[in-house]
């Protein structure tokens, strides 16, 4: 049984990226139709407020530790073992393995200039992976129509995992409204697009093992996200002071 560690209110997978990339081989063909969530401090404040975005967390075959600060706090709960797992480590684990295993990958989201980007680092980098399509969908709401045509043309060309990447929550909405129709795991990575593309470069190794990603991104793109951390790192910093607290005050 898979080991979790609830984080406001959110079931976060005590996991690494070797066990995570294990439990994806063993499980892909049962997890047809389903979808894995990569959770960071903002999904899961998010989650803590919207009781049916909490839901689509939960409801995710795997919620990952995407955020540096969530494995932290499942080891300060008694899980040594809880480390990071990150959508674009994780889109990179998967698609090193794919040449082996025959994986077909689909990427739905971004835009076309970087999905065309995208396409041409994975075919450079990871030989004998299998692009089995690619889709920038509109910025708008689709509709119904629209929609189950997507869905027609992804299971057209028959993906093993379908990359989402919409940013958060829209992917995890997007997943969970898809469960059981797309016929293929889904995995929504977010900047994972970007970050492989080439569009953003990633934290430096010292950066991201300190828990300080976010803030190389901020330094990035302050004026996008300059609201969004300090709204939500601040509510996670306060919820786990109190968690902390009260844990202490009742081993005594």
């Amino acid at each position: 049984m898979q080991k979790t560690c609830n984080i406001m209110g959110v079931n976060i997978a005590v996991t690494n990226m070797d066990k995570t990339a294990a439990c994806i081989r063993e499980n892909l063909e049962a997890w047809r139709g389903e979808y894995i969530c990569v959770s960071n401090v903002h999904t899961t404040v998010t989650a803590y407020g919207d009781a049916s975005y909490r839901d689509i967390q939960n409801g995710a075959v795997m919620a990952l530790p995407d955020g540096g600060p969530l494995s932290s706090f499942s080891r300060s709960q008694g899980f040594p073992e809880a480390e990071r797992v990150t959508g674009p480590d994780l889109m990179r684990e998967l698609l090193t393995q794919s040449g082996e295993r025959k994986w077909r990958h689909y990427f739905y989201g971004s835009t076309p200039e970087t999905l065309e980007l995208l396409r041409e680092k994975v075919e450079q980098r990871y030989p004998g992976a299998q692009i089995a399509g690619m889709m920038s969908p509109p910025f708008r709401e689709l509709s119904p129509e629209e929609d189950a045509e997507i869905v027609r043309q992804i299971n057209e060309a028959n993906p093993d995992f379908v990359w989402v990447g919409l940013g958060a929550p829209k992917q995890e909405r997007w997943m969970a409204a898809h469960r059981g129709r797309v016929h293929a795991l889904m995995i929504g990575v977010g900047a994972a697009f970007d970050y492989e593309a080439g569009n953003i470069q990633r934290a430096p190794v010292w950066m991201q093992k300190h828990n300080l990603e976010w803030l190389y991104r901020l330094m990035q793109d302050p004026k996008r996200l300059l609201k969004r951390y300090f709204s939500t790192n601040v509510r996670f910093l306060l919820w786990t002071w109190k968690e902390k607290l009260t844990g202490r005050n009742r081993a005594k």
